[in-house]
C-alpha cells in the first residue's frame, strides 16, 4: 500500500506537512464519494487513488457506486452529449425513468455524512431522496459544459441548484447557479501502476504480449472509444503523415461500463482502419493500467485529439512520462498543453499531421517539450494537490464567508 509520506521525494515534504495540517484543522469527519462506475474513465481512476489517502489522513472516506440498467445509462449517456453540446432529445418517460432509478439508488445508502460529492449528472438526482443524509452536499461535473444544449441543462440546472456547491475543472465550464462554485482540476497518482516508473525490460515485455513492434516512430492515443476522443480524426491525421514518414498509429482504449455507445464507436474505428497493417486497435480491460504505462513510455508521440474534453487525463499521463504531446485545442486540454512550451493544440486532422511530422523531424526539440511537460504535471497536476483542494473546500464549506485558512 502507497503511504502520503512516500510522495514526499516527488512533492517535497513541505506539501506533505500541509496535508496533515489541513486535515487536523478539519478533524474527524464523514466524506462520501459517489458516482456511477467502479472501472473505466477517469474519475473512477481518481477516486480509487485519492479515497486510501484521504482516509490516511484521518477522514472517514468511502466510495459509493450507484447501479442502473441499459436504459439509465442511455439517458445518462445522452446527458453527457448534451452537455458537451449535441443537440439530443429525452422523452419525459426516459426522464422520470432516470429519476426512478436514482430513487431505488437511494434506499441502497444508510450513512450520514458531513461532506457528500456526487460525481457528473448519473447520481445528481440522489439529493431529492437523500438530503438530510449530509450536511454539505457538493455537484462535481467533470464534463465540458462551456456550451450545453440548453434544454437539458435546464433539466440537471433544477436539480444541481438543489445542492450546497459545484465544482468545475475549469472556469470557463461554470454555470449561473445559486451557490458557491470551485474549481478543482484533475491530477494522476505519479505512483499507481499506469505511472510508476518502468525498467526497458517492462515495457519491452508488455510490447511483445501486446504484439506491438518498434520498427518505426510509434504514435499512440490513448482513450475510450468515444466520439468525443476523435479516433476516426486520428487515423485520418496518421494517414496523411504515412505518406511522406514511416510511421505506426496504436488506438489502445478500453469501455466504461456506464457508457453504451462504446462498442459503436470501436465499430466506426475499425472501419476506418480498414486493415491498415500499421495501425494497431488495442482493445484492454479496465484494469490494464501497466500495459498503458508501457505503452506511453515506448510511443515517440502521444495524441489526445478530442473535440470535446472535460479535462484528459490521459494528457496529463503522457506529459509526465516526458512525451510531447499533441491534443485537442478544447477543455481542459488547454490547461495543459501550451503551444510550442508543454505540447502542440491543433483544431482539425490536418493540423495534428503537421505537428506529427514537425515533431518526428525536430527529435532534440521533442525530447525538450516532454521535458518541460512534466516539470508542469509535477507542479500542477499530480494527486496531492487534488488532496489538498478537496481538504480545502471541505474548510471553506464548513467556514462560509471565510477568505484565509489558517494551519
Amino acid at each position: 500500500m502507497v503511504e502520503l509520506n512516500d510522495y514526499a521525494g516527488l512533492v517535497g515534504p513541505e506539501v506533505i506537512g500541509q496535508l496533515y495540517r489541513l486535515a487536523e484543522r478539519l478533524g474527524p469527519r464523514r466524506f462520501v464519494h459517489i458516482n456511477s462506475t467502479r472501472s473505466g474513465g477517469g474519475v473512477a481512476e481518481i477516486l480509487s487513488r485519492a479515497v486510501p489517502l484521504l482516509q490516511q489522513l484521518g477522514l472517514d472516506t468511502s466510495w459509493e457506486v450507484i447501479i442502473g440498467d441499459q436504459d439509465f445509462f442511455e439517458v445518462t449517456k445522452a446527458f453527457h452529449n448534451a452537455l458537451q453540446g449535441q443537440k439530443v432529445n429525452l422523452s419525459p418517460e426516459q426522464l422520470d425513468h432516470y429519476r426512478e432509478i436514482n430513487r431505488e439508488n437511494a434506499k441502497r445508502f444508510t450513512w450520514e455524512a458531513d461532506f457528500l460529492l456526487v460525481h457528473d449528472p448519473q447520481p445528481a438526482c440522489l439529493i431529492e431522496e437523500m438530503r438530510p443524509q449530509a450536511k454539505h452536499w457538493i455537484w462535481r461535473c467533470h464534463i465540458d459544459v462551456s456550451r450545453p444544449h440548453l434544454k437539458v441543462w435546464r433539466f440537471l440546472r433544477e436539480v444541481v441548484s438543489q445542492y450546497d456547491a459545484s465544482v468545475f475543472s475549469m472556469s470557463q465550464f461554470s454555470q449561473n447557479l445559486p451557490h458557491p462554485q470551485y474549481l478543482i482540476r484533475p491530477s494522476i497518482d505519479p505512483l499507481s501502476q499506469k505511472n510508476r516508473e518502468l525498467t526497458p525490460k517492462e515495457i519491452q515485455e508488455v510490447l511483445d504480449r501486446l504484439g506491438v513492434e518498434r520498427d518505426k516512430p510509434i504514435i499512440l492515443q490513448v482513450s475510450r472509444f468515444d466520439s468525443f476522443k476523435d479516433p476516426v480524426g486520428v487515423i485520418q491525421a496518421f494517414r496523411l503523415v504515412r505518406r511522406h514518414t514511416p510511421c505506426k498509429l496504436v488506438l489502445a482504449g478500453g469501455e466504461a461500463t456506464d457508457d453504451p455507445e462504446g462498442p459503436q464507436t470501436l465499430a466506426e474505428v475499425m472501419e476506418a482502419a480498414n486493415g491498415e497493417p500499421d495501425i494497431q486497435i488495442l482493445l484492454l480491460p479496465p484494469d490494464a493500467h501497466h500495459e498503458i504505462n508501457a505503452l506511453q513510455r515506448a510511443a515517440t508521440i502521444i495524441l489526445q485529439k478530442s473535440t470535446r474534453e472535460g479535462f484528459g487525463l490521459t494528457v496529463t499521463e503522457a506529459m509526465w512520462k516526458g512525451k510531447p504531446v499533441i491534443g485537442g485545442a478544447v477543455g481542459g486540454i488547454v490547461l495543459q498543453l501550451q503551444d510550442y512550451n508543454t505540447g502542440f493544440l491543433v483544431h482539425s486532422p490536418e493540423g495534428c499531421a503537421f505537428r506529427i511530422r514537425y515533431l518526428l523531424h525536430r527529435p532534440e526539440m521533442a525530447r525538450h517539450m516532454g521535458q518541460l511537460a512534466r516539470e508542469f504535471v509535477r507542479q500542477h497536476f499530480l494527486i496531492t494537490r487534488n488532496i489538498r483542494d478537496y481538504l480545502t473546500l471541505m474548510s471553506l464549506l464548513d467556514n462560509p464567508g471565510s477568505r484565509v485558512i489558517e494551519i
